[in-house]
């Protein structure tokens, strides 16, 4: 089963080449999307490497806006129509490393063909009581212009709360933004996003979207029975934090016994002993 890896970067080029190196298979190809503000040519060493191409398609991600969730929606399209057909569309971050064998990551979606991983909590959870925020205000995340601030603060105080365009039930999460889902789940999510024009011009004024659209729009759809709630990644948010944490050798432990596919977040920049130390792991229990 051939599995299309679409990752989504925007520095240490360095870091995503032993990223790919370390997954190089016959089965697996990737698709990296560079976001539009950093220049390219620095990652172009790349194509170097077996089964690796950009994504041509290239938007602006900015942390939190909906531009970050348009470019991972964009890559996911881009390579539905590419004519090369995968059973499996894993979406990674340039920041993410496996945590088991390449074989490993292999037959356990090809024993799972039929099933998608995306992690997710519901409305009711003590996620969303600070997340609801995201939709019912207004945010200029993606807008840069002077005043931007002013102009959000005015349109909050004047203007009532918004609701979410369609009737559904909500669900998302810290760690929603990366997942792994199977052909029939990735042709739903971009025909929905096709077809469903109000719900672009909804999410244009909220914020983190990347956390909660995703799994909204495949719970609540025909497939959501095949839809496993876990993710198959390690993640450590600290209590609080708006970002994960950057892993270390103090969570080798951890990040091993999770029995999870991946991890993130990584910085080579901070650590690069945590990385050997994953791939001495992988090489004794292949």
């Amino acid at each position: 089963m051939r599995i299309a890896h679409i990752i989504i970067t925007h520095k240490n080029p360095h870091q995503l080449s032993r990223l790919l190196k370390r997954m190089q298979h016959p089965d697996f190809d990737f698709y990296i999307h560079v976001d539009k503000k950093t220049d390219i040519r620095q990652y172009e060493f790349l194509t170097a490497l077996e089964g690796v191409q950009f994504i041509k398609n290239r938007l602006i991600c900015n942390w939190g806006g909906y531009s970050t969730l348009q470019a991972m929606v964009s890559s996911l399209k881009e390579v539905l129509d590419n004519g090369n057909q995968y059973g499996f569309y894993n979406l990674l971050s340039g920041q993410d490393y496996p945590l088991k064998s390449n074989n490993e990551i292999c037959e356990f979606f090809e024993q799972n063909p039929d099933k998608s991983f995306i992690y997710y909590e519901a409305e009711n959870s003590l996620w969303w009581e600070s997340a609801v925020n995201r939709f019912q205000r207004y945010h200029l995340t993606d807008y840069n212009f002077r005043g931007k601030f002013f102009v959000e603060n005015m349109l909050n105080k004047i203007l009532p709360l918004r609701k979410f365009p369609m009737s559904m039930k909500l669900y998302g999460g810290s760690k929603s933004s990366w997942w792994t889902i199977n052909r029939e789940s990735a042709q739903y999510v971009a025909k929905f996003f096709d077809t469903e024009v109000k719900i672009n011009k909804f999410l244009k004024y909220c914020w983190g979207t990347d956390e909660f659209v995703i799994p909204t729009i495949l719970i609540n759809s025909p497939l959501k029975y095949n839809i496993i709630n876990d993710n198959l990644r390690y993640i450590d948010f600290p209590e609080g934090m708006a970002n994960p944490k950057i892993l270390g050798l103090e969570d080798i432990d951890k990040m091993i016994s999770s029995s999870m596919f991946f991890a993130r977040k990584f910085d080579i920049s901070i650590n690069t002993d945590i990385l050997d130390k994953i791939d001495e792991h992988i090489a004794q229990h292949i």
